[in-house]
């Protein structure tokens, strides 16, 4: 019976990683994350950069996962890697939202285009007070 279930549970979890990388890969790629991120920055020549740096991270951050496997760095070296975390998912929201016009079109819908400049700093304050208060208080 524990075999059966160790079995489910393997096949859940292989499911689920399965489910989330192929749903990022189709977002990067359907979006055309990468290249609308160099044409965005001016670093069109950098792309294939960009990419093994994505692959590469993903891969490197999977072996660390898997494995449990831990660092003890100083607290400025892990400063400078939560700076460039914040930078890559920065980056790859201004993407998104470069591609799919989100804001234009939320703030149209929501008669708010007088107001869009507050509405994206609103949302930048959320962030970041909710990035900290997660970081101080490790919740």
């Amino acid at each position: 019976m524990k075999l059966l279930l160790d079995g489910l549970l393997v096949i859940v979890g292989l499911s689920g990683g399965f489910a989330v990388g192929g749903g990022l890969v189709a977002f990067i790629t359907v979006l055309d994350i990468i290249p609308r991120l160099t044409q965005l920055t001016n670093s069109r020549s950098y792309i294939r950069a960009y990419e093994w740096a994505l692959v590469s991270g993903a891969l490197f951050f999977t072996v660390l996962d898997f494995f449990s496997l831990s660092f003890q760095l100083a607290e400025l070296v892990t400063a400078l890697v939560g700076l460039f975390a914040g930078v890559f998912v920065g980056t790859l929201a201004a993407g998104l939202t470069e591609v799919l016009n989100v804001f234009p079109i939320l703030a149209k819908r929501l008669s708010m285009t007088d107001f869009i400049l507050s509405f994206l700093m609103a949302m930048v304050a959320g962030k970041m007070l909710g990035s900290l208060v997660q970081w101080l208080f490790r919740l």
